[in-house]
């Protein structure tokens, strides 16, 4: 069959933090994809602000480099396409890795394959790609060449590869510096035989298959990613399989329940760098955007208008995490971050507080997010999304509050499966590197949670390495006490590993909640009388109302305080006394720790500025009345 030598695409995948978007920088200055006068930041291809922030890759980005070969050669086109190492993002992983004939698997020379490297892998072995090994921070202090990559081996032998699958090459690679090297660079060292990225390019173009094509086919390309434009309107991104497209073209547009439509593409654009530019003209094998289709959806296919062929939908693993995701019903709604509306006027002019507008947001992204379902539940205004982990969910709430929503968030929940009769939750692989002196407290963490122990290693460093299998809801809340118990000191990952039979209950909060009895502002004469009952969560001056909570109580129930209690002045007592005392400095919770905070009869209020813990009945009489309800048994 005919290929295309002058094009290669491939994913870089890895585990997260181990340097893919770093790496594909370097890529990117290497293959003169920029004029020397242009500033670049650090990880270019981090291009939402969350992402720079949390230092992770949370969307699937494509890239394309004209890689200049040394034998004066013709330029080969590589479209590099960017994944996310986190499990939680799958659906991104996995539309990545339908764009590409081949994957790159980035692992770090010190931590070795990780749970997440474990996912991606997984997902590449399944679509029998091929795959290049790179280990990449070889200059680090603690690294392990040789240990990395017989771990490496074992993962893939774990996972059922083939025999051509296991003989793949290695590259060696110190990213932040731009080195590569076929060699094995002493541990900790940056590969010294090399000075550029040369023979990681090499590598690419030897080991990636070309794209091959039938000339006699007609037409197909498939939507991998959507994008949308101020003056195109919604774009797709598609990876062309058989034929050409072209601008102008009129194709077929079969819809995910089969129907077609004749639609004229109205704007064709290539890749070059981090930019899109016109084109008139994609054939088998490019990756492209393309316009004029105003409700295009992920999975569907472009084909000959007289020989429609439909390519497969992508398919995705079915969501492990719940939540419900409502309207703000909090006395505060529309208020602003002080609850004084008259000094918020400006910033609550635009506030979104309606049930339609979060409905409609909702269904706007599950038109990028393939992974993602949104279900009707009894009230109106509420949804359950469902998703694949608590940080994907946690990442869109973090979005819609930074376009200025108002929402109600109630506790992360499993979804469960019935299979032959009996009800199976999901499990998760928890991967836990620990010094030797935190064992004791993590085993007991992890047992509490009804985790079972399935592996454990000493690297000989004083640090354990130890595996879990654990009920995904029993890391509900786990990373804090986590980060207590190891003084901060441990590293915890881990991946979806299936589905077992139902574990039965888990308590794993211990403590109560401290609830506000009335609405008022917070005085310190209240707090410095609450310090002894537990740990606070608000500061002096803090607007708060009755139901709220505003902190952990040292006991297992809920007490409700009076935080607004002012300190009566008299003859003897003046105001300036306070000054004297010490305010021990509250906890600040950020949207993840109030989501692991949560119990059920407790729910997250999240504004553009604030961040809420409540109860669900904001009354204390009713919720007096449900728990004596609750207690008899009625």
């Amino acid at each position: 069959m005919p290929t295309r030598h002058d094009i290669r695409n491939v994913a870089i995948v890895a585990h997260v933090d181990h340097g893919k978007t770093t790496i594909v920088d370097a890529m990117l200055k290497q293959a003169g994809a920029f004029a020397a006068h242009q500033h670049l930041d650090d990880r270019m291809m981090d291009s939402n602000d969350l992402e720079r922030e949390k230092g992770i890759t949370i969307l699937a980005k494509n890239t394309a480099v004209k890689y200049h070969p040394k034998d004066g050669g013709a330029p080969i086109t590589i479209n590099i396409i960017d994944t996310p190492g986190h499990a939680d993002f799958g659906g991104e992983v996995e539309r990545g890795l339908s764009m590409v004939d081949a994957v790159v698997l980035l692992v770090d020379a010190s931590e070795g394959p990780l749970p997440q490297t474990r996912f991606v892998l997984r997902k590449a072995l399944q679509a029998k790609m091929p795959v290049i090994l790179c280990i990449n921070k070889t200059d680090r202090p603690d690294s392990r060449i040789d240990e990395v990559v017989n771990e490496t081996y074992d993962l893939f032998l774990d996972l059922d590869a083939d025999e051509d699958q296991i003989e793949f090459p290695i590259v060696y690679a110190c990213g932040r510096d731009g080195v590569a090297s076929l060699t094995k660079p002493e541990d900790g060292t940056v590969p010294a035989d090399s000075d550029s990225l040369e023979p990681f390019f090499s590598t690419i173009l030897e080991h990636v298959p070309a794209p091959v094509y039938d000339e006699e086919a007609p037409l197909q390309a498939h939507v991998t990613n959507l994008d949308a434009d101020n003056f195109l309107g919604r774009i797709a991104l598609v990876r062309v399989e058989q034929g050409e497209l072209r601008k102008g073209q009129t194709v077929a547009w079969i819809k995910r329940d089969g129907t077609i439509s004749n639609v004229r593409i109205t704007e064709l654009m290539m890749t070059e760098a981090l930019t899109r530019k016109p084109a008139e003209v994609a054939g088998p094998g490019d990756i492209c955007a393309v316009a004029g289709f105003p409700d295009i959806m992920i999975g569907e296919t472009l084909a000959d208008p007289e020989n429609p062929i439909a390519l497969p939908l992508i398919s995705v693993d079915e969501p492990a995490i719940s939540m419900t995701i409502g309207t703000n019903t909090s006395p505060m709604v529309g208020r602003g971050g002080s609850g004084k509306g008259a000094d918020a006027k400006s910033a609550v002019k635009d506030r979104k507080v309606t049930a339609r507008q979060v409905k409609d947001r909702l269904e706007r992204e599950l038109v990028g997010n393939v992974s993602l379902r949104v279900l009707d539940t009894e009230r109106p205004d509420a949804w359950e999304v469902q998703g694949r982990g608590e940080l994907a969910l946690a990442i869109l709430v973090e979005q819609m509050r930074r376009e200025g929503f108002e929402l109600t968030i109630g506790k992360p929940q499993v979804v469960t499966q019935e299979i032959d009769g009996k009800v199976h939750e999901p499990v998760e692989r928890m991967t836990i590197d620990v010094p030797e002196e935190h064992m004791g407290a993590v085993t007991q963490l992890m047992g509490v949670r009804k985790g079972r122990m399935d592996n454990m290693s000493n690297h000989g460093s004083g640090w354990v390495r130890m595996e879990f299998v654990v009920p995904s809801r029993g890391l509900i809340g786990f990373r804090t006490e986590f980060l207590t118990g190891t003084r901060g000191t441990g590293i915890a990952h881990s991946i979806h590993e299936g589905h077992e039979p139902w574990f039965g209950p888990l308590v794993t909060r211990n403590n109560g909640s401290l609830v506000a009895d009335r609405a008022g502002s917070v005085t310190p004469f209240a707090m410095i009388n609450l310090q002894e009952r537990g740990v606070l969560f608000t500061e002096p001056g803090t607007e708060v109302y009755e139901g709220m909570i505003v902190g952990e109580n040292s006991r297992s129930d809920d007490m409700d305080v009076n935080i607004t209690k002012e300190k009566k002045l008299t003859n003897m007592r003046a105001a300036s006394a306070d000054n004297t005392e010490n305010v021990v400095p509250p906890r600040k919770l950020s949207l993840e720790q109030s989501l692991e905070f949560c119990r059920d009869d407790e729910c997250v209020e999240v504004t553009p500025e604030a961040v809420r813990i409540r109860k669900v009945v904001l009354d204390q009489k009713e919720r007096s009345r449900t728990a004596s309800r609750a207690k008899s048994g009625k």
